[in-house]
């Protein structure tokens, strides 16, 4: 499929209600969106929000928040294994609902050679689990974003997948976080473009709009036209109205 502009809800408009975003994406253009935790309101007022607007989602992720104040991932920690099996199967029912095209699977914050294994039998465990035509993705977050957090380099990422050697688990590509771990957003876009499933785009160093900062968007849409088929995702923190930062959606099609 060719490129696909989205819309990540849980950054965008987020000065509307949750449910009028869905509208405001849609006026604006947008045929999908991606939001990073549903799971807050009932699946079906998510799924008629989509429907009315004829959005299709691209994205959300995985597991669901811990309510009592957990941290949100926790897939790479050791003895977390049984819990995140019980979270996965509302992440299933939600998928059921919802119809989204990925899961991001969060690794949470740890370290090690346990933490290692842990996730990779947690990925392996929820790959054989997911629906036909889902897939499960992981990514690297920068530690100014996310300090502790167990993936936080696209080496160690690729050699997740290729331990875990499941077709339904892949890697996602974020602009914002590739541009502060390695200082070369494109660079990284061209390395690992071959386990690359889902594009998300933040400037850095503020995750702000594409064109705000130091990543080289005008390199990653030409990388991504000629090397990229599927969804692009805005997620960055507008900082104005929302609607005033989509040139870059212009721009990808160039």
């Amino acid at each position: 499929m060719p490129l696909i502009p989205a819309a990540n809800l849980s950054l965008l408009w987020s000065d509307l209600p949750y449910l009028d975003r869905f509208d405001a994406a849609a006026e604006a253009g947008f045929g999908a969106v991606e939001v990073l935790s549903p799971y807050g309101i009932p699946a079906k007022e998510t799924q008629r929000a989509l429907l009315r607007n004829g959005l299709t989602l691209a994205l959300i992720n995985a597991p669901p928040p811990n309510y009592t104040g957990g941290q949100p991932g926790f897939a790479a920690i050791p003895g977390g294994e049984a819990r995140f099996a019980h979270d996965m199967r509302r992440v299933w029912r939600y998928v059921d609902a919802l119809r989204p095209r990925m899961v991001h699977v969060m690794a949470g914050e740890t370290e090690g050679a346990a933490a290692t294994e842990t996730f990779m039998a947690n990925l392996r465990y929820a790959a054989a689990e997911a629906p036909p035509g889902v897939t499960l993705m992981i990514e690297p977050l920068c530690p100014q974003a996310k300090p502790g957090y167990f993936l936080n380099d696209y080496a160690q990422a690729a050699e997740l997948l290729v331990a875990v050697d499941a077709p339904n688990v892949a890697l996602q590509f974020d602009s914002f976080h590739a541009q502060m771990i390695h200082g070369d957003a494109v660079a990284v876009f061209e390395e690992y473009r071959r386990l690359i499933r889902h594009v998300q785009l933040g400037d850095a160093p503020e995750r702000g709009a594409p064109g705000s900062g130091e990543v080289d968007f005008d390199g990653l849409f030409a990388a991504l036209r000629a090397g990229y088929d599927g969804f692009v995702s805005g997620e960055y923190a507008p900082g104005v109205a929302t609607e005033k930062t989509l040139e870059w959606v212009a721009a990808l099609g160039e």
